[in-house]
C-alpha cells in the first residue's frame, strides 16, 4: 500500500492546515495510508501527545480514513522527519514551503547544493510534494 507522510506543527497553523489538506487529498486520491507526524523538540519542552494531534486534525478535517498519528521526540526537526519517513518507507512526503526552506538552510551547511527535493529523493526514494503559500 502507498504511504503518504505529512509533518505538521502543533497547534496547526493555517499553512500546516493547507499542507495537511493536500496530504489528505493525495492519500484519498491514491488510496494510500496517511501518517500525520509532529516532532516534539527536546530543547523547547512541552510535549504534544498523539491524542492532541489527532484532536487538532479531526477538528479541522473530521475523521480522516486510514490515518496514523505519530509524535516523535528529537533535537532537529529535519533529521527526525527524515528518520520517520525512512522508517515508514514513505512513497510520498508532503511538506510546506516553510519546511522546505528550513531543510534548504540545513543542507547548505552540509552540501553545496541546497535542492531539498533532489536531496530527499536521493536519500529517501520518495515523491516530494511541496505546498506553496496559496
Amino acid at each position: 500500500m502507498t504511504r503518504v507522510v505529512v509533518p505538521v506543527r502543533y497547534p496547526p497553523t493555517a499553512h500546516s492546515e493547507r499542507t495537511l489538506a493536500e496530504a489528505v487529498r493525495i492519500a484519498e486520491e491514491r488510496g494510500a495510508a496517511l501518517t500525520v507526524l509532529h516532532v516534539n523538540l527536546y530543547h523547547r519542552g512541552g510535549e504534544v501527545s498523539r491524542a492532541d494531534l489527532k484532536r487538532a486534525v479531526e477538528a479541522e478535517f473530521g475523521r480522516v480514513p486510514n490515518v496514523r498519528y505519530v509524535v516523535r521526540d528529537g533535537f532537529l526537526v529535519e533529521e527526525t522527519i527524515l528518520e520517520e519517513v525512512a522508517a515508514e518507507g514513505a512513497d510520498v512526503v508532503v511538506i510546506g514551503h516553510k519546511q522546505a526552506g528550513r531543510w534548504r538552510r540545513a543542507l547548505r551547511k552540509l552540501t553545496s547544493d541546497p535542492d531539498i527535493e533532489a536531496y530527499l529523493r536521493e536519500k529517501l526514494d520518495a515523491e516530494i510534494v511541496t505546498v506553496g503559500r496559496d
